[in-house]
């Protein structure tokens, strides 16, 4: 293990492929970061013991010296951490696609943890997860999570971001999850990091679930979005780009053939956008009240002697903010919901159903926006 950069918080971001992978959207973010930074293997959690292998087989391939090699089904964890001594070649570094930080710097303190979701023992699982944070340091951890909902594939995913520990949801706008239901191995290690005191992120995304069966690169790169903005750090996207816009136009030509699905995706539509627009008309008129009550406590602040110096506003000041104040007066939307959706009025109104889940019962299909 090498000391932390200073200044630089070490950040573990984390994802299982299965229940909380829809539409691979999770396992592909953390192929498409190690790829970037070229992370290398710095430890294994062996699967022996985890993992069914009736589930997830292990994979047999030959090397380069044409000899049989067994890959197993292991949680890896990946890291881009300098060693001490090593040479920095900066011409190849500043040529080199990567992530880097807001200020240009190349971002060198990025782990990746990345494995399939146990079958048994997940809390001797969580536990050895524990150890490695507190062993590498890490100082933030960002667990990742994709759901099948009735979430419409030609609008902004919605993704959603929650948080056990205050100080960590006052400083990403997180929300505490009010999840109630069955849980997977995310929040298992979730709830262990958080008795452990090093309370996590969860990032969760919505994928649309009559596309069960392909990835979902669109859904990748909202999370990708919305971990740029959680550590301020640019990412490149790569192809990325390309094959969201290709994954959307092929649903578009699939559903132009099906009328049942079109009418089906048409409602859909229709759901998102009547909650969009509920939700951002209740935040604009919550935002005018506000300023309403404020704009009357200088009032009130302005008739007591010496009132007005001491709030900082004119009398007359005063007033003409009251005429520029209407509660009810339109306001264009400001929001958009892959940046803040609220899961729960999501919820209200019937744009996802627990029930209509098209899955086998392997992942949350039709879990709606609530996070588990």
């Amino acid at each position: 293990m090498t000391d932390a950069s200073p200044g630089y918080p070490r950040v573990l971001i984390a994802a299982f492929q299965g229940w909380s992978d829809a539409g691979d959207a999770t396992s592909e973010v953390l192929q498409h970061l190690g790829a970037l930074v070229d992370a290398e293997v710095l430890h294994v959690i062996g699967s022996e013991g985890y993992v069914d292998y009736q589930v997830h087989r292990p994979k047999i391939s030959l090397d380069d010296a044409g000899d049989r090699v067994l890959e197993w089904p292991d949680t890896r964890l990946l890291g881009t951490v300098r060693r001490p001594g090593a040479e920095d070649d900066v011409e190849a570094e500043s040529a080199a696609e990567t992530v880097r930080r807001i200020d240009g710097g190349r971002v060198t303190e990025l782990f990746l943890l990345s494995g399939v979701e146990p079958a048994r023992d997940w809390q001797s699982f969580a536990d050895e997860i524990v150890e490695l944070v507190d062993v590498w340091a890490i100082d933030n951890v960002i667990i990742l999570g994709s759901m099948y909902s009735d979430a419409p594939h030609s609008r902004p995913v919605v993704t959603t971001i929650t948080s056990e520990d205050a100080a960590r949801r006052e400083a990403t706008g997180a929300t505490r999850s009010t999840y109630e239901g069955p849980a997977g191995i995310a929040t298992v290690v979730d709830m262990a990091l958080t008795e452990a005191g090093i309370p996590p992120v969860s990032l969760w995304a919505q994928v649309p679930h009559y596309v069960h069966s392909t990835p979902s690169p669109k859904v990748t790169l909202a999370l990708l979005d919305k971990l740029e903005e959680l550590l301020d750090i640019v990412i490149p996207r790569g192809e990325l780009l390309d094959q969201a816009t290709d994954w959307e136009s092929n649903i578009n030509r699939i559903a132009a053939a099906d009328e049942d699905m079109s009418r089906y995706i048409r409602g859909l539509e229709e759901t998102r956008d009547e909650a969009l627009a509920a939700e951002t008309t209740g935040d604009a008129i919550a935002a005018e009240f506000e300023k309403f009550l404020e704009d009357g406590s200088r009032r009130n602040a302005a008739q007591e002697p010496g009132g007005a110096e001491a709030a900082g506003v004119h009398p007359g000041q005063a007033e003409a903010g009251q005429a520029d104040s209407d509660p009810t007066a339109p306001t264009a939307p400001s929001q958009d919901p892959a940046d803040g959706a609220d899961p729960a009025a999501a919820s209200e109104t019937g744009e996802t159903d627990p029930s209509s889940a098209p899955g086998d019962g392997d992942t949350p299909g039709g879990a709606g926006p609530t996070t588990p």
